[in-house]
Parts: structure tokens; C-alpha cells; sequence
């Protein structure tokens, strides 16, 4: 920050500014503030390419407690556990040199934020560790420790033993100076002699650069042809080796990379990250090098904490974290947060919801903490109020059923994609345009203009657009045949230009099969259309929506790529999409964009196991299915001012037995929503028969079910044996040997799990003994006894008489507690800062 000084000229005006400044006391001042002031100085375009995001001080600090010192305080109370022990024994020099053997650990122990921004979350640990210090030294000095301990100057937590990256130079100054002004503000807190000189020191273990790539000429970029292209030999750099990683790196989603970070490096990143999905967002590629350095041979590594968005639970980033949490060497999750919010948005700031998780190496159970209250978001102390279960994490940051483990099965295969993505506004035209451009002049035209429909067309009122849908033509013929839609689309798509005339159409599209078939859609859906052709009507339902809501659509419209079309007309397949179990599982399967809930082809669809339904049972469906889709389609004609949004929420408030509005009524009664709430009952109850489940199964219960089914699914289609859905399209093109969808061995399907491992040993040490009681009492949730607890090691009841000794002594330091006189023992404390 002062290695290279500069001088400012200032005014009369700006001199009176600092003056006034230069009065008031900041000997107080709150170092996480230089965070917010830099982002509010960032231009938006730089914010948007470095992904800055800055999180609040209780954010930073609940997710450091879970990554830092949670394991600490755990060492700790073993140390002051057995050093109790010590002292019991009438050895209080052993005492000592335990807790001064943890002083020096302590002090040792390095902090890494490889995404660092202003240092708020190197500064919060380095805060939150002094704490714990304090702790320490005040026991040893109750030891009688200040001969040994030499003084506060000489050894002590501080700022060398915090590393940071990022990619902001003024960041990583800002970073360097916080943790100076954070050690300086305890050492004068709690020392009454100034500190040694020169009061501040360049760290060195805090730099700029780039945390994911480096190459041969970095930062060099390559350019060919005037293009950007992938440097020479890209790579991940070697980031410091520390116990602990924290920090929240840049939010950019997988589909903006290559515009907010450039083609060059996005393509580098792709040949230094083979293992990535393309789709993953950057945070995930953070995630990934801290999972691997976890599991590394010889790691110093115990736990890595990162604040993401709240799309970790989606499918492309959810892959990353299966892929560790399954490894051979894997992860746990010992927290997670799918959902939380965030707060004070600053001008031009996303509006994100984040997640949180918190991984360490092995097999553990972990706490997942759901949101269910928030206050005081633009607050500097927001309120969050959380509901806390314990279990095993899955990687779609759920306990118990792990929805993530469905596979896609061969009965749902291909019936089931986005629709049309158009490159190009310019192929939607209203009415008139279509007549100007031929419609009804123009012979055949009428196969080539056709309705179209986005979400806000099925959620709200649709708007009567048309699309110039030209698969199938090549530009010759759609010249000779359309020469006025040929023009349209050669101005409006192919040279399309913004309003100040910078060419923004094909011709400027980065991928070349854009700019050589200008005339055609850039995702047409090929394989979506074999599908739909024949059929009267499919059913559709909005990617992102508040409600997931199933309809039939007329198979002349072209459905748009935020709405999710499936090649299926029978009122069967519609009921069973619309009832209570689908939306379980589509919920749960799909995750959120922001606050509303997605549907995912891939992970809500494809894996999901249909009942296998008599005739009957499906007729039983069939009709209320029918009956519900046509009610939805008289009352939106009747009444104009009407929404599938405005009828669902009605109908949710009725179902949740909240009062409503006068204009609620008055939507109810138009919208008759007491008459489609009847036809969902009619639905659930029908699929709960065909099921042949309790129709008022809870969600845990469903999913669990569902998970099974698909899984007894998989290995009939192992066998040979597919349930087809379309069984007159699917069977002629996918029946013959499968060659789509996965094929799983049945015999790693019926495999039994094996057998648990033997039990551990008890240590022979005294502070890894005590470690170990304290770890059997944490999982055990209620008091235990020490036969209890010596009957979960090797030696069983021979260890029992030590055990007992170490309870005796953790009751002592207040670490654990007993109701019965001494008999059986629980812990009192949960981490702390």
C-alpha cells in the first residue's frame, strides 16, 4: 500500500475533507469496510470480469468458524483435556509443555484465501485466532508460563501465517494492510507497550495473480488473426501450502466465461481443467483444486470453506463436488447451506442468493443448516435463523435419500429437451410481418412461420408471436422459395447491428457454425422434432418458474429454450408430471435460479421412474389430467386479466390455509381454483395408486421411494427388460442393444454394501486420547458411559479405566457434562470463535 507513495494535489475543499477525516479516532475502525469500498469503486465492467463480490462480516465469520476454528478448539480442548489429566497426576510441567506445544501449532497454523478480494476473510481468521490465543496464553500462565513463553513480542498468532491471491492488484495492497491494522488493533487492545518497528511489513505471502491459470508467457495473452487463442502450455499454478482454505471466489455462471473472461483464456482453461465440466461455473473450478489438494499424499490440508452461489446444488456444479464426495480418496461435507441470503447490494451488484459448504478429507457426517428466517439484510447485522440437521451430506447438499444418485433410465429416453434457442431476435415477427414477409402469398411459408412461445407466454398471457423457422432449408432455397423472409433474416440476423451500429448479428457470432448456417436457429433441436412429429399436442412446462406447472401444447408451436417440452400426449404421462410426487422430486432434483425452482431435463426427467400402471390405473389418471388442463385453458379465455401464476398463487395460499385478499377472492371465484385444487387431489390420489404408495407419503418418504424405483429400474434395463414410455417411437431407434442412456451392470446394482471396517484403536498419546473420547461423544449426540464409549475401540473394556480418567478431567475444564453424578457423560461445547 506504501512501497510506492504518491502525492496528491488537493484543493482548498479536498484538504478540509482530510483535515476533518484526520479528527476523528479510526483506531477502532473496522478493517472488513475497505472491502465494501473498493467494490463501490470498482467500474462495473471490471467488477463483472473479476466476479467481486464482498461478503458481509457475519457471512465471512460463520463460514471461517466452520472452516478454521472449529478444528482448532477441537485440538485445544483435547490439549487442555489431557493437560488436566496432567495435573491430576501431579505433574504440572507436563501440563505446560502441552499447552505450550499447542502455542507454538497455533502460531504455526497458515490460513489461505485464493480468491482474497481486500483480505475480509484473512482478517476475520487472523481475528477469530487471536481469540483463541488469548485463551491459550491465559492458561499458561496459570501454568506459570511467562518465563517460558518469553513474552507477547517474541512468538504470537499474526499476519505472516496468512496467505491470499487475487487477481486485484489494489485488492491484494488493501488485503496487506487490513491484517497489519487487525493485528495492531488486538495488540493495542490487550497489550499496554507499543509494538516493535517497523510497525508495518510488506507480506510477501500476499500477491497478485491468477489462482487458476498460468502459462509459458503469462499474462501475456496469444492472438492469432486477431483473436485471442489459448496460450502456449496453460496450467494450474501452485497455490501456498496452509492447514486451512477459506474464501468466497468470483461469481460468474458457466455460459458468461467467454464473455466476461475472453476466449483465450476461457480455451486455456479448458486444457488446464480437463476434468471440468464446460458448464461449471468459475467458483467450481476453486471447489475442485482445494477438494484435490484435500485428498493429496502428504497434504498439510485439513479443511477448505467457500461461499458460492446457490447453483452448487444444480447439475453442472454439482457433478464437481460428486465426483470428490465418491472418489476412491474422498470428501466429506461437514456443512453446507444450500440457501442464504445476501445483503447489501451495491449499485449495479447481481442479486444472488449464496450457498456455503465445508469439506474435509474421509468419511464423515456433517450439519446442514436451513434458512428459515432472515431479518435485517441491509443491515450491518443481519439476523439469520437456521434449522440444523446432522447426517451424511450428499452432493446436491441434502441428508438422508441422495436424490444426485438417479440415473437416467432408457424408458424416458429421448422424449425430453429444451426448446428452440434463436441466436437471433430477429426471427420472431408478429402477424402483420409474417403477412408482409409471404405468409398466406407465399406457397409453403406456412411450414415455416409458425406460434411461438416463451416462459412469461405459458405463466402469463401468451403474446402471439410467430418464429421464421427455416431447419431443413438451405439459404438457396429459402432465397428462391422466401425471398422476403430470406431478406428479413439476412438484416435482422445474419448483419444485425445495436444502435450504434456496431454489428451485434451472426457475422460476429464466435462460433463459425453460427456465422455459415445464419439462416437456421443456433440450437434447432434436431432431436427434439423426430419426437414431436406425429403428435396432435405435447406437454410443456416453464424452466424456471414459481410453480411447476405441466400442460398440453398444440404440436404447431415451437416452444422457446426456457420452456422444457416433452414428447408425450397421453393424459397419463401429464397427471403423473402434475402430481405431488413429481413435484417432490422435480424440487428436489432441479434447484433454484435465485427464489425459483428449475426443471432440469437431465436430472428431472430423464431419471425419474413412472408408475407401471394397469390400463385402468391410467385411465383413473387420465381423467382428472384431462379435466385439470382443460379447466386452466377455459378460465385464462374467459378472463383476459387472468395468469397460470396469478391461479397457483391463489391456490397455494388456499393450501396453506392463509386468509386471503379481496382481489384473491375475486381471482378464486373467476379463476374457479377450488375446482383445479379437486383435480390435483384426484391426480395424487390416481398416482398414488398406480404406485401403489400412501398418498399422504411426506417428502423424505417420496424421495426415498422414487430413488429406489430407480434404482430397481436401472438394473431391469441392465437385463434387458425397459419400461418405455413411447414404446412405438423409442423401441424401433433405441431397443435394439440400447447404445443411449447409460447402461449399468446388474450385478452392481444387486451388490450388498460390505462389511464396516474394524474398529480404530485407542491412542496411546494423552491429547490424541482425548480427541478421540471427545469425537465418540460428538457422534453419539446423548451422554455415554466409559464402557460405552470404550467398546467403540480395538482394546473394548480394557481402555475403559482411561477412558473414565479423561472424562473425569474434560469435566473438569468444563469441556463435557454429566446429569447422573458422574456415571455418563455429553459434551457442552459446539465451535466457537
Amino acid at each position: 500500500m506504501f512501497a510506492e507513495p504518491q502525492v496528491f494535489v488537493l484543493g482548498r475543499d479536498g484538504i478540509a475533507e482530510l483535515l476533518a477525516a484526520a479528527e476523528h479516532d479510526w483506531s477502532l475502525v473496522e478493517p472488513a469496510i475497505f472491502g465494501a469500498l473498493l467494490e463501490q469503486a470498482l467500474e462495473p465492467v471490471e467488477r463483472a470480469r473479476l466476479g467481486a463480490h464482498y461478503t458481509p462480516r457475519a457471512y465471512v465469520e460463520r463460514l471461517v468458524v466452520e472452516t478454521v476454528i472449529a478444528p482448532l478448539r477441537d485440538d485445544w480442548r483435547a490439549v487442555l483435556g489431557a493437560a488436566q489429566q496432567a495435573r491430576d497426576g501431579g505433574s504440572a510441567r507436563v501440563a505446560l509443555a502441552l499447552v505450550e506445544a499447542f502455542h507454538i501449532k497455533l502460531c504455526k497454523t497458515r490460513v489461505l484465501d485464493p480468491a482474497c478480494g481486500t483480505g475480509n476473510f484473512l482478517h476475520v481468521a487472523q481475528d477469530l485466532m487471536k481469540r483463541l490465543e488469548g485463551e491459550v496464553l491465559e492458561t499458561a500462565a496459570e501454568l506459570g508460563a511467562v518465563e517460558h513463553f518469553g513474552g507477547f513480542a517474541e512468538r504470537g498468532v499474526g499476519p505472516g501465517q496468512f496467505f491470499g491471491i487475487d487477481a486485484n492488484r489494489r485488492a491484494v495492497a488493501i488485503a496487506d494492510l487490513m491484517l497489519w491494522i487487525g493485528y495492531l488493533q488486538w495488540h493495542l487492545r490487550t497489550r499496554a507497550y507499543a509494538p516493535r518497528e517497523p510497525i508495518l511489513r510488506k507480506l510477501a505471502q500476499i500477491v497478485p495473480g491468477d489462482a487458476l491459470l498460468t502459462w509459458d508467457d503469462w499474462p501475456v495473452p496469444s492472438v492469432e488473426a486477431g483473436r485471442e487463442v489459448a496460450p502456449a502450455n496453460p496450467r494450474p499454478p501452485p497455490w501456498p501450502e496452509a492447514e486451512f482454505i477459506v474464501g468466497n471466489p468470483p461469481f460468474i455462471g458457466g455460459k458468461d466465461l467467454r464473455r466476461r473472461l475472453g476466449d483465450g483464456y476461457v480455451a486455456a482453461l479448458r486444457l488446464a481443467w480437463p476434468q471440468m465440466n464446460e458448464s461449471a461455473d468459475l467458483v467450481m473450478y476453486w471447489w475442485d483444486r482445494a477438494a484435490a489438494l484435500l485428498t493429496a499424499p502428504g497434504t498439510a490440508l485439513r479443511r477448505f470453506g467457500f461461499v458460492t452461489t446457490n447453483s452448487i446444488t444444480q447439475l453442472f456444479q454439482r457433478r464437481t463436488v460428486e465426483r470428490h464426495l465418491d472418489a476412491r480418496s474422498p470428501v466429506s461435507l461437514l456443512l453446507a447451506v444450500a440457501d442464504h441470503p445476501w445483503t447489501k447490494a451495491g449499485k449495479d451488484a447481481a442479486a444472488v442468493r449464496i450457498a456455503m459448504t465445508v469439506a474435509a478429507a474421509g468419511q464423515h457426517e456433517g450439519r446442514l443448516l436451513e434458512v428459515i428466517a432472515e431479518t435485517g439484510l441491509d443491515s450491518d447485522q443481519p439476523q439469520i435463523g437456521f434449522a440444523e440437521r446432522a447426517g451424511r451430506i450428499n452432493a446436491d447438499l441434502t441428508i438422508g435419500a441422495d436424490a444426485s444418485q438417479a440415473r437416467p433410465l432408457l424408458a424416458n429416453e429421448a422424449l425430453c429437451s429444451p426448446g428452440v434457442k434463436l441466436h437471433g431476435a430477429g426471427f420472431i415477427v408478429s402477424p402483420d410481418a409474417a403477412q408482409a414477409l409471404g405468409l398466406g402469398r407465399r406457397p409453403g411459408l406456412e411450414a415455416h412461420i409458425r406460434p411461438y412461445r416463451n416462459g412469461r407466454d405459458l405463466t402469463a398471457r401468451p403474446r402471439g408471436a410467430l418464429v421464421v423457422d427455416l431447419l431443413g432449408l438451405d439459404a438457396g432455397e429459402v432465397r428462391e422459395r422466401f425471398p422476403e423472409v430470406y431478406q428479413h433474416v439476412k438484416l435482422t440476423v445474419k448483419e444485425a447491428k445495436d444502435a450504434t451500429g456496431r454489428l451485434v448479428g451472426r457475422d460476429a457470432n464466435n462460433r463459425q457454425s453460427y456465422r455459415d448456417l445464419w439462416w437456421v436457429f443456433g440450437e434447432p433441436r434436431r432431436e427434439l422434432r423426430p419426437a414431436l412429429s406425429g403428435l396432435q399436442r405435447y406437454i410443456a412446462t416453464v424452466e424456471t418458474a414459481k410453480h411447476r406447472v405441466f400442460q398440453f401444447l398444440d404440436q404447431a408451436i415451437l416452444p422457446d429454450n426456457m420452456v422444457i417440452a416433452v414428447a408425450l400426449s397421453d393424459a397419463f404421462h401429464l397427471g403423473v408430471l402434475s402430481s405431488h410426487f413429481h413435484a417432490i422430486w422435480s424440487l428436489q432434483q432441479g434447484g433454484t435460479l435465485e427464489d425459483r425452482p428449475r426443471y432440469s431435463k437431465s436430472r428431472c426427467f430423464d431419471p425419474f421412474p413412472f408408475p407401471d400402471a394397469t390400463e385402468s390405473q391410467k385411465q383413473v389418471i387420465r381423467e382428472p389430467a384431462e379435466a385439470l388442463d382443460a379447466l386452466r385453458k377455459q378460465v385464462l379465455a374467459a378472463h383476459p386479466g387472468l395468469t397460470l401464476t396469478g391461479l397457483y398463487n391463489v391456490h397455494d395460499k388456499i393450501r396453506a390455509g392463509l386468509p386471503l385478499t379481496p382481489g384473491e377472492e375475486n381471482l378464486r371465484d373467476r379463476g374457479l381454483v377450488l375446482i383445479l385444487g379437486e383435480h390435483h387431489d384426484a391426480i395424487d390420489a390416481a398416482v398414488a395408486a398406480a404406485y401403489g404408495w400412501p398418498a399422504d407419503a411426506g417428502a423424505e418418504e417420496v424421495l426415498s421411494r422414487l430413488i429406489a424405483l430407480n434404482r430397481e429400474r436401472r438394473g431391469e434395463e441392465a437385463r434387458g427388460a425397459v419400461r418405455w414410455l413411447r414404446p412405438d417411437y423409442q423401441r424401433p431407434r433405441f431397443g435394439e442393444g440400447g447404445g443411449m442412456g447409460e447402461q449399468v451392470e446388474a450385478a452392481e446394482l444387486l451388490s450388498l454394501p460390505t462389511a464396516a471396517a474394524g474398529l480404530p484403536a485407542f491412542p496411546t498419546q494423552p491429547v490424541e486420547r482425548v480427541a478421540a473420547v471427545l469425537a465418540v461423544l460428538a457422534r453419539g449426540g446423548a451422554p455415554l458411559d466409559a464402557e460405552a464409549i470404550a467398546m467403540q475401540f480395538r482394546q473394548g473394556l480394557k481402555v475403559r479405566p482411561a477412558i473414565r480418567a479423561v472424562l473425569v478431567s474434560l469435566a473438569r475444564v468444563g469441556e463435557v457434562s454429566t446429569a447422573d453424578g458422574g456415571r455418563r457423560f455429553g459434551r457442552r461445547f459446539a465451535a466457537q470463535g
